[in-house]
């Protein structure tokens, strides 16, 4: 009797321990399950131009030269009114809309009301291009934090008016860039131009012009 107790006993004991287990990859299972359900759905990698001499990449930092690349873009939609600015402008408003931060897209608004009512726009045609020898260089980008810069974007700016040149001008812009992931659906940069530095757009000097870029000396 003794011995069919004792080997009860360690049926028993086995028992108990293979709940004890049990119970142990539950609450890791359980534990697992909840770190998954909170993990973000979507992770975005900015992912540099030149990989050249390597990178090491943080989820949601934004590299300098994506910031530039998208500014420039951005702000060349802007700017790109190829048949007549009187419904080219807001047409190129409403479609980088979600690029824009709404401060910098009210400001946009504003001024195509302002300009249509001083008859600036009707049958203009504008576009940029950038200076040769003026593209990206990492002093062209002023990081301010790790959500914001402000991009210098040196660029020959061309309008005519039936067919006639009025302006071709070398501007210097100071484009504030703010980080802006709202809904990375229509904005998948994470990123918006949210208007122009403090000391605003200028006219380059035949001296900066001839330096072949770089920022002048306030960048």
């Amino acid at each position: 009797m003794r011995r069919y107790r004792f080997e009860i006993d360690n049926v028993r004991a086995h028992v108990r321990s293979l709940w004890a287990v049990i119970a142990i990859q539950a609450t890791v299972i359980a534990g697992l399950w909840f770190g998954w359900s909170q993990a973000p759905e979507r992770l975005t990698v900015h992912i540099p131009p030149d990989l050249r001499s390597g990178a090491v990449l943080a989820v949601g930092e934004v590299p300098p030269p994506n910031v530039y690349a998208f500014a420039f873009y951005i702000f060349q939609q802007l700017n790109r009114w190829p048949e007549d600015g009187a419904s080219d402008y807001g047409r190129a408003v409403f479609q980088v809309s979600p690029y824009l931060t709404p401060r910098y897209r009210a400001d946009l608004i504003a001024e195509l009301e302002h300009k249509g009512r001083q008859g600036e726009l009707a049958y203009r045609v504008r576009g940029m291009q950038p200076i040769p020898g003026h593209g990206y260089e990492e002093r062209r980008v002023d990081v301010l934090s790790a959500h914001a810069w402000i991009v210098w974007l040196d660029v020959d700016l061309l309008e005519s008016v039936k067919g006639m040149t009025v302006k071709r001008t070398a501007i210097r812009y100071p484009l504030r860039v703010v980080r802006y992931a709202v809904d990375l659906e229509t904005n998948p940069w994470g990123l918006a131009l949210d208007g122009f530095g403090a000391e605003g757009p200028r006219r380059l000097t035949d001296a900066e012009l001839n330096e072949g870029g770089g920022a002048d000396d306030g960048a």
